[in-house]
């Protein structure tokens, strides 16, 4: 019984492999590549001359069968196009395959546009939710973005040329104008990383083509501020009356700009009146605030 190893392979520059990588890849019975043309380069530039065959999304399972049974034989290398296998490609249907068919599957780590990404953005700290591509389709697209809108982790985002501006123009309109950092290109001669906000990059991207694929590091959702303490909102409402507000008005803004709700709000308003009154006050139970 053979082992199936995930090999990671170079994102763009050839000398971005590991030396396990270089000598998996010339001890194997046969490597199945994503993208054959792509894998050859990387052979041919260090002198391997292993088997290679296809293995991708529209391969069938005839393709996975003949897969499977080399793995019966010998060792089996999977190599993506470009990055780690199993990322946002169809290796982990593979692997599925080799584990419910008793092979062994052990990883061989490289390069992963995912982490080069959101270690070059700046936007990361805690952590980060990788998504993949998103939904072509713009309804789809934008019910995914809504449902990861909350959440407090920055997003990293594989996306196509031809469809960067659309992404950008959703993201913008579900997650509001957050900063994001564009990669392109990542350890290539022409990388660049564009750091800007999601407004600039939908503006920039309405008018000018996209080259290339991409990776978006989408700023994580803003935290929600902490509530004013009790004396806090007291100064606030205070301040507000003395200038002539009535309690209602009162609540209904500083409910606004503070996300207290407006009851307690109008409490300590009338609770302040009363005391500038020498007065003693109870909010009874649905006591109207002015709406």
């Amino acid at each position: 019984m053979g082992t199936l190893y995930l090999v990671g392979t170079p994102i763009g520059n050839l000398e971005d492999i590991t030396l396990r990588a270089l000598r998996v890849l010339g001890e194997v019975r046969l490597i199945a590549a994503e993208d054959t043309r792509e894998t050859r380069k990387l052979l041919e530039r260090y002198g391997i001359r292993t088997p290679v065959v296809s293995f991708h999304a529209w391969s069938g399972t005839g393709r996975l069968q003949r897969v499977l049974e080399a793995l019966s034989d010998g060792d089996v290398a999977l190599v993506s196009d470009a990055g780690m296998p199993a990322i946002s490609d169809p290796g982990a249907e593979l692997v599925r395959a080799a584990v419910a068919a008793g092979h062994a599957v052990t990883v061989v780590p490289g390069p992963s546009a995912v982490t080069a990404a959101a270690a070059i953005s700046g936007l990361v700290t805690d952590g980060f939710l990788f998504t993949g591509f998103l939904p072509r389709r713009a309804t789809e697209r934008r019910a995914r973005l809504a449902a990861l809108a909350d959440l407090p982790y920055p997003l990293v985002i594989f996306e196509a040329p031809h469809r960067l501006a659309e992404t950008l123009q959703d993201a913008l309109a579900v997650l509001g104008d957050r900063p994001v950092a564009l990669c392109r290109e990542l350890t290539k001669r022409f990388e660049e990383v564009q750091r800007t906000t999601l407004g600039q990059a939908a503006a920039y991207y309405a008018e000018h083509e996209p080259r290339g694929e991409y990776v978006l590091v989408i700023a994580a959702a803003e935290s929600p501020a902490e509530p004013p303490s009790e004396a806090e909102l007291r100064r606030l409402v205070a301040e507000r009356m003395a200038a002539g507000m009535p309690p209602s008005a009162v609540a209904r803004e500083l409910a606004r700009e503070t996300g207290v709700p407006r009851r307690e709000l109008y409490r300590i308003a009338l609770a302040i009146q009363a005391t500038a009154r020498g007065e003693n006050v109870r909010v009874r139970e649905g006591a109207g605030d002015g709406g």
